[in-house]
This record gives C-alpha cells, structure tokens and sequence, in this order.
C-alpha cells in the first residue's frame, strides 16, 4: 500500500526506471529516521557475499551482512526486535529497532539468545539531506510504501522482496516485475 506522508518505519520501494544506478536499483529501504533534518535507511534486499563472522572473528555464527546503502559503508550497523535484551536501542516502529550495545550483541549470539530472525546486519546506510528524499518522491525515484510486515521484516527474505513489492502495487508496475534488471541486455 503505498503511503503518501512519510515516517520512520516505512519501506521505500526503488521505481523500476532507475538503471545503471548500482547502489539503488531494485531496492527496498527501511526508512529508519525521518525529520525536518533529513533521513536515514537500510537496504534490505542487497546481500553482500559475506557473513558477520568474516568481520568479526570472535562471533562465530554466519549471518549474513546486508549492503545498508553508500554511507560510511566501513561501518556496521544493525535492527533487531529484542530491545528487551539489548540496552540503548532506538525503536523505529512497530517492534522493530536500530542498533545498541554491540558487545551484548556479540554475547547474546555466542549464547545463542538471539538468531537471525532476530537480528540484521548492514555495512553503510542510506542518507538523505533536509527534503531531499520528498524531491526524490516528487521525481518518481521512489515510492514510500506501509512496513506490513512490522518487526517480521527482519526475517524477510532478500531475493525477490522488490518483486514482491512492485507487484503487490499493482496496476503499471506489475509489468515491471518480469523485466530484466538491464533492459538494454534484453
């Protein structure tokens, strides 16, 4: 469903007509902080071909680590659903929330306390200056859509969620769920 006043929470969906742009082409975005200052997202559905471990070695179980977008792209950032068990969390919505102490992060995963449908690692995230993302709204670069699925986002699966997105939309998107990430290779 798409929404037209934008919160934190929300997902922003990439329109189908950005091409060649490799950092936001068929993404989905957790809009994390939105205010008269600017905002703040992760990207979802970008896998990077590593897990945590390979950044940090002390944590021994794989979860995956998610390309959060080309901001400060040497840092690692994460959302989870258990503020209960991680002090100095910032709630976005609806059960779901942004980063925390790290170093009960590591030990909540040694423990085996939290899992990956728990937790969800980002290098880098996304950033948009005072109304820069509502020009881009404007200009049909992205479609600002209701989060459904609440804190369950973090389990979300990443290799057809824009897919899913585009076609839950409906009308002339729905055409654009079967194109070729390239349509000039078509």
């Amino acid at each position: 469903m798409i929404s037209a006043k934008l919160t934190k929470g929300q997902l922003l969906i990439a329109d189908p007509f950005i091409l060649g742009d490799d950092s936001f082409a068929r993404t989905v975005i957790l809009l994390t902080e939105h205010n008269e200052d600017g905002s703040v997202g992760f990207i979802l559905n970008k896998p990077l071909k590593y897990s945590i471990t390979d950044l940090i070695p002390e944590i021994k179980e794989d979860f995956k680590v998610y390309n959060g977008g080309p901001v400060e792209k040497d840092n690692l950032y994460f959302i989870h659903d258990v503020p209960q068990l991680i002090q100095n969390s910032v709630e976005i919505s609806n059960g779901i929330f942004w980063g925390g102490c790290f170093e009960t992060v590591k030990e909540l995963i040694a423990k085996n306390r939290i899992t990956k449908n728990n937790i969800r690692f980002f290098l880098g995230y996304t950033g948009w200056d005072e109304n820069q993302l509502e020009s881009e709204i404007e200009g049909n670069t992205w479609i600002a859509s209701i989060n459904s699925y609440e804190n369950k986002i973090i389990s979300k699966t990443a290799s057809h969620f824009w897919k899913e997105k585009i076609i839950e939309l409906g009308g002339d998107y729905i055409i654009w769920s079967n194109a070729p990430e390239d349509p000039y290779l078509n």
